[in-house]
Formats: structure tokens, sequence, C-alpha cells
């Protein structure tokens, strides 16, 4: 498979070794110095930047190739990009974390959230920690777990004191991700946590879904690919 990387940072390296190794050529990397190279494809992968991801995923769908994305930041312009997808006839998979072990986490989420619905006296909140150089702040990580918490899906930085559900988010050097969801009441509280111990997983996630998405037509996520 001819794999063309769109954000050749940390990611996009971490990217390219895993696609190599399970035997897939990088026909282009794609980055702020090179931004309108020109290139052909079979799947892109966007780990850009927000502010060059609706540019990178719009010009790969307008050439006829199915994009994975995991940027976050940007989504204000994803029912543009499905729309473009949809005119374009291709297929397009956007996810806030590509790790599988994440995708797990998100339906315990949903399933300890239907639990709790009985349990009203107990209050969720959620805490995420990532390395310095992350730019959105909550991780798009953070709002999909509060969006599978709660029924209502509202959400605000702890600091901000909104309505929704709290979320903490912390900045530490060399963090690759950790997300903890807390269900607390006056005597007790349950927790769940998933921790990242490199990028590894994010990268093959992202590669596996890209093997996936090949010769299918639309709009697709992480439960489709790992059929959950």
């Amino acid at each position: 498979m001819k794999i063309a990387i769109l954000g050749y940072g940390r990611m996009g390296k971490a990217i390219e070794k895993i696609a190599v190794e399970r035997g897939h050529t990088i026909v282009a990397k794609i980055d702020k110095d090179n931004e309108n190279e020109s290139y052909m494809a079979d799947v892109a992968i966007n780990f850009s930047v927000p502010s060059s991801a609706y540019k990178n995923i719009s010009d790969a769908l307008k050439r006829g190739i199915p994009v994975i994305c995991g940027t976050t930041g940007w989504l204000d312009k994803l029912g543009e990009i499905e729309s473009l997808c949809q005119e374009q006839d291709s297929a397009f998979i956007y996810a806030s974390n590509f790790s599988l072990g994440v995708n797990l986490f998100f339906e315990l989420n949903k399933k300890l959230a239907i639990m709790m619905e009985k349990h009203p006296h107990y209050d969720v909140s959620i805490k995420e920690i990532h390395h310095t150089k992350k730019i959105d702040k909550p991780s798009g990580t953070a709002i999909t777990l509060a969006e599978g918490a709660s029924q209502d899906k509202k959400w605000h930085l702890k600091e901000d004191k909104g309505v929704g559900i709290p979320i903490t988010a912390i900045r530490k050097d060399d963090v690759p991700g950790t997300h903890t969801v807390t269900h607390r009441s006056e005597i007790d509280e349950i927790s769940i946590t998933h921790t990242a111990h490199n990028r590894h997983g994010f990268a093959l996630g992202a590669v596996v879904a890209a093997e996936w998405i090949l010769a299918k037509k639309g709009i697709f996520n992480m439960h489709d690919v790992m059929k959950l």
C-alpha cells in the first residue's frame, strides 16, 4: 500500500516506522515546507497541526485519496469535510484517538456511564495529561470520553467553571497521554484510567485503519475498523 503522510512531526515519523515495518511504502511526507507538493497514494494519514488539517484533508479527497485523520482542534469544519468526501465518492475516518486500547476504553466508559445512570449521587469528572507540545486543550480524547459519560454531552475545562462534566487538562514533558474518568460520591469513587506508554499505539491504530479503508467508500470511525 502506498501511503502519504500529512504532517511529518513526531506522530508522522511514528506512523512511517510502523507502516514500513508492515510492508507499506511512504510516497509523500507533506509538512509546512512542502504543503503544496503534488502526490498520489492509496491512502493519506493526517496528523498535521490543526491549522493545516482542513487543507491537507480536502486536497487529498479532491485527488480521490481516502483519508485517515487523527488531528483534533479543527472539528468546526468536520461537516464540510464529510460533505466533500461524499461529493468525491471517497472515504474518510476521523478519530480523536486511534489507539486500539483507547477505543476499547471508550466502550468501557460508555458501559460504566449506563450503569451509573441509576446512581445520580455520583458526579463524573475527567482528567487528562499530555506532553507540553500538545496544542489543543482539552484533548479530543477527553472530549470523546465526556460525550460518552453523559447523555447531555456537555463539558467544560474545570478552571472555567462552566456547565457539564469538568475536565482537568494537565501538560507535562514527555507524557504521550493519560486519561481518567472518575465517578465520585461523598462516600467513595470509581475510576477507570487509560495510560499510553508511547506513541506506538496511536501510530499502529492509524495504519490499521488505513489498511481497513482500502476499496471502501463512505464515512467511517474506529467502531467500524475494530468491529466494536
